[in-house]
């Protein structure tokens, strides 16, 4: 116990150490405890992430707030735009869908049935009953549920008008006012603050990277998934290219996890042959030119993370804090590897500075 308790001495004894745990546990308190109020406020910092760039650049000719509000007025054009196109067409096919799926699961439970006359080692027509008798029920009570609270509709639409109205003035000020509130947030710092510096810096320009290379490739997986799917005839192809798109906020999980539903719709539709067979084949060649071309393109100034870390780190910060866990959770794997990569470095630091101080002593007449 001895190695331990002086390790946390020397650490707790150092100023830069303590202000850094305290800023960390600020962050975790609040995500923690007050999730619903701070919502909006991580929204509208991410979308903020989003505009910097183009803000920065353009603020290089003309003055900060003006850049500011040239590239919010672009952005929120271009979102009612896409808005009221899209969504409308989404909230169809979702609807289409929720009361085709007892048609889709009976096609898939005629083609499980199948399997025990061409598999008999394998399968047994008692086990595929029952599973298919499962699958039956839940989707059934499933479909119902959603149909039966349209009422929520709403609420969403509530909230939606909310977060309309509050995101993006948010993002406005946000812009708008970078350089003052970070002098703010300073004031309230130590005045040697060079741990927090060394990781801030990595990690912000990361997150930075991280959000507008993120969208980026939603975007162009969803509109290539749509084009694809729209070329090959399949049902539902805006919808199932937006969920394609948004599976990239899961690494490797996302993908595997969205071939079940794009499967099942070109089953229900084609059955299987030719067409299923090319409807499959075109989700796997957009999966894999994303993951093997598209993602170090965009990603090229991101830290490279193990697949294992990254696959623990959705797993435990999308327990933890849902959807913005999930999208978050390699910026926070970043976070924590920049703190572990410059916790070392700073004690180092520390003892060159006080031997090279001692020899200059020493050296003195």
């Amino acid at each position: 116990m001895k190695p331990i308790t002086d390790w946390f001495q020397q650490q707790l004894s150092n100023p830069q150490v303590i202000s850094l745990l305290l800023v960390l546990l600020l962050f975790w308190a609040l995500v923690t405890f007050l999730p619903g109020t701070f919502m909006p406020v991580f929204a509208a910092v991410v979308i903020a992430y989003l505009l910097e760039g183009p803000t920065g650049a353009l603020e290089r000719i003309l003055p900060r707030w003006a850049a500011s509000m040239i590239i919010w007025t672009l952005f929120v054009t271009v979102a009612m735009a896409g808005l009221f196109t899209i969504l409308p067409l989404l909230t169809r096919q979702i609807t289409q869908l929720i009361t085709e799926i007892p048609a889709v699961i009976r096609a898939l439970q005629n083609w499980m049935m199948t399997l025990p006359e061409e598999y008999p080692n394998i399968f047994s027509a008692q086990q595929l009953q029952e599973f298919a008798d499962g699958l039956n029920i839940n989707f059934s009570r499933l479909s119902d549920e959603v149909l039966a609270r349209s009422y929520m509709v709403g609420t969403g639409i509530t909230l939606a008008m909310i977060y309309g109205v509050l995101v993006p003035l948010m993002v406005f000020f946000l812009l708008k006012d970078k350089t003052r509130i970070l002098r703010w947030m300073r004031g309230f710092l130590p005045r040697d603050i060079s741990l927090i510096q060394s990781v801030w810096s990595e990690v912000d320009q990361q997150i930075a990277n991280y959000v507008r290379g993120k969208a980026m490739e939603i975007a162009i997986v969803w509109a290539v998934t749509y084009v694809v799917f729209a070329i090959l005839g399949l049902n539902y192809a805006a919808l199932l290219g937006a969920i394609t798109g948004f599976s990239v906020l899961i690494p490797y999980v996302g993908a595997i996890l969205v071939t079940f539903p794009v499967a099942a719709v070109a089953y229900s539709q084609f059955g299987i042959g030719p067409e299923f067979a090319w409807v499959v084949v075109a989700y796997g060649v957009i999966q894999a030119l994303d993951g093997n071309v598209l993602v170090p393109v965009i990603f090229s100034e991101t830290n490279d993370l193990h697949p294992v870390a990254i696959i623990v780190a959705v797993m435990f910060f999308g327990t933890l804090y849902g959807f913005w866990g999930v999208f978050f959770a390699i910026p926070l794997a970043t976070l924590v590897a920049s703190i572990l990569k410059a916790w070392p470095r700073a004690r180092q630091e520390d003892a060159a500075n006080t031997g090279e101080g001692s020899s200059k002593e020493a050296a003195a007449p």
